[in-house]
Parts: structure tokens; sequence; C-alpha cells
């Protein structure tokens, strides 16, 4: 857990920022329900037919297409999930002018449900569909209400705009997430275990003043002089 003069310093930083911007992973949406990838009870520690890995690369969308929109639909889009303290309190930092940019590998869509603008999903959203065949752009209900494989109009599947194991992170969005992290004066780094590249390697581009770690748990990426906040980030963050 913090301390009191943890939770000091860093209503001390947060309150001097202008240029503000929070990089964060799959722990920020825990605290609303959605399960997380590798904590002990996380989807890659659950037993099925194929690794959940696997399961979530392009390969297998293309050859077992059926099967990983059976378990997408039921494992990876949470229509009911609401922001948190967390989302809610850094949207409200954007408004403020604190917070320049919200940079997420997440695909829940949750900081814009919050009120967050400035957001770079380095991962997608479950909330964008677009036909591999023609381009058209569908809403998640034509994924989730159809059955087996979703189909466009004219035939072609109809994708999730997800960035799936093999595929490339977006070159606008991760150009975008890199230039924010660069002109940061303070990077705040929540929910995440830095864990996953390319994305993980975007913290090295910060190159301001102060440097913050919110996280239950070590991460797998030191950061050095960085203020560690060891607290699941909504609980933290209502404190703030």
């Amino acid at each position: 857990m913090y301390t009191q003069e943890q939770l000091e310093e860093f209503r001390r930083i947060i309150n001097s920022s202008r240029r503000a911007v929070f990089f964060g992973g799959a722990g920020v949406s825990t605290e609303s329900g959605i399960p997380d990838f590798r904590s002990q009870d996380g989807l890659y520690n659950i037993r099925y037919a194929y690794p959940p890995e696997y399961i979530l690369s392009a390969t297998f969308f293309r050859s077992h297409t059926e099967e990983f929109f059976s378990f997408y639909r039921e494992k990876m889009v949470f229509p009911k999930a609401k922001p948190n303290a967390a989302h809610i309190r850094l949207a409200g930092w954007e408004r403020e002018g604190r917070l320049a940019a919200v940079v997420t590998q997440n695909i829940d869509s949750l900081h814009q449900k919050a009120g967050s603008v400035n957001v770079f999903e380095l991962h997608g959203s479950v909330w964008r569909n677009r036909c591999t065949k023609c381009g058209k752009c569908y809403p998640a209900e034509a994924v989730l209400e159809s059955p087996g494989v979703p189909r466009c109009a004219c035939g072609g599947i109809i994708k999730p705009d997800v960035v799936l194991y093999e595929e490339p992170l977006d070159p606008a969005t991760l150009d975008g997430a890199v230039r924010c992290i660069s002109e940061a004066d303070t990077l705040i780094v929540g929910g995440t275990s830095l864990n996953v590249y390319p994305a993980a390697g975007l913290v090295d581009f910060f190159r301001g003043e102060n440097l913050v770690v919110i996280n239950k748990g070590e991460t797998g990426k030191k950061l050095t002089g960085a203020l560690v906040i060891d607290s699941p980030i909504a609980r933290f963050l209502s404190e703030v």
C-alpha cells in the first residue's frame, strides 16, 4: 500500500503539471469488472482448447475464424462495463488543462466514455469494426449479435478494430503517442506490468521532470527515479 507522504507527493506533482500524459494498461479497467491477462486470475491463466495468446493472433483469426469469434464475444467485449474512478479522474484533469493525453493499451474505450478526448488506443477498440473486404465500418453490435462469423453485405468478414498478435500497431496512433510522451512534463504509468512490447517501450521517450508508476505489484520494466505507488489505480486516484 502507499503512504500519506506518497499521496501528498503525487498531489504536488499533478497540481504543478500542465502537460501530463497517462500511459495505462489492463489494470486500469479491472476495477470496472474487466479481467486482465497476466495476473493469477487473468485470461492467460485459464485453460482453453488453445492458448489465449494463439486465439488472439492473426494466424488463428484466419485459420479458425469461427472459434476466434466465439472466444472474442465471450472474453473480450464487456458492454455493461462503466468507467471507474481512474477513468473519471483522468478525464477531469484533461478538462482542467493538467493532462494532455491518455495513451492506453486497453480496447474497451472506457476513457472516452468517462470524457477523455485526446486518447491514443494503441491496440484499437472493440467498439470499432470493419469489413476486411470493402472496408465498411460497423458498430460492436454487428459482431456481438451475429451468429458464427459476422459478415458484411458484400460477403467480407467484419473484423474488430483490435491489434492481434502478429499485427503491427497503427503508425499514426503510435506516432501521436510518442510525440505526446516526449513532450510531457509528467508521465503517469498506471495499471500496467510493462511487459507488453512495443507498447512498454514508449515510456523510454519520456524526457520530463516527474515520473510516477501506480500499479498493483511490481512492473517488469524498472523505471529509474520514479515515484512508485503499489496500489490498484482507481483506489489510489479516488484519494487524490
